[in-house]
């Protein structure tokens, strides 16, 4: 097994041309922890992302536009905003695949939406109205409090911060069944989860941005994971003949 990692991306056009694109702070953080990053494109034929896994150490799911609610099985909301559901389609293939083969996954931001997608979970598509509060969780510039639940693996890696960043349009509404709420804003909004008990599979997945915090607990609990996978599938040394 690889230190490297696969690293979801988004598309974006510049100057009349599309590109894969990726914010270098989730690059430099992943080096940073030890780790390197390649990306895999949201182009990719969902049926093809075990090829982008082979050799991989883990993957990262990273931020972006919202995840259209057909994956959900809703209509949209007045208020959904950029989606690409291609990306979606290569992302949720990409989660339950590393999620088989045993890969860790660390996921951010929108990635904590699509992993609650891909195990049968809803969001709130807008949550200014479907989740009022005061808590304006949009404001590029803005932070709010962290409850971290004391016992979770999440807990361990970041500790108990004072507060967080915060800029997004959707959050988990129902939880999907195999994962766990250990982390919330102060207005309920779910901002951490892993996998419930017994589940086996490693996950870290957060709401706010760590990697825009220089926030290197979570990467390098994630680096520590991809090392033990890496360990625990090394062959065993032979013996004496």
């Amino acid at each position: 097994m690889s230190r490297w990692v696969a690293v979801s991306a988004t598309r974006r056009t510049d100057l009349g041309r599309e590109r894969v694109a990726l914010n270098s702070s989730y690059v430099r953080a992943l080096i940073a922890a030890g780790l390197t990053p390649l990306l895999v494109p949201p182009l990719l034929d969902p049926a093809r992302v075990g090829d982008a896994l082979d050799g991989a150490g883990g993957l990262v799911l990273t931020g972006g536009e919202d995840v259209h609610p057909a994956s959900y099985g809703e209509l949209p909301h007045a208020k959904l905003e950029e989606t690409d559901q291609a990306r979606d389609a290569t992302e949720i293939a990409l989660y339950r695949t590393a999620r088989e083969r045993g890969l860790p996954v660390l996921a951010i931001c929108r990635g904590i939406q699509l992993v609650n997608v891909a195990l049968g979970g809803t969001l709130f598509q807008d949550i200014a109205s479907e989740h009022p509060s005061p808590i304006n969780h949009v404001d590029p510039k803005g932070r709010h409090a962290l409850r971290v639940e004391p016992t979770s693996q999440l807990r361990g890696a970041v500790g108990d911060p004072a507060s967080v960043n915060s800029r997004h349009h959707q959050a988990i509404k129902r939880l999907a069944d195999g994962l766990c709420a250990v982390a919330w804003a102060e207005d309920g909004v779910i901002e951490g989860v892993e996998p419930a008990n017994g589940d086996g599979s490693w996950l870290l997945a957060v709401q706010w941005h760590p990697e825009d915090d220089v926030e290197t607990g979570l990467f390098q609990a994630f680096a520590r994971a991809v090392a033990r996978t890496a360990d625990a599938r090394l062959p065993a040394a032979a013996g004496p003949r």
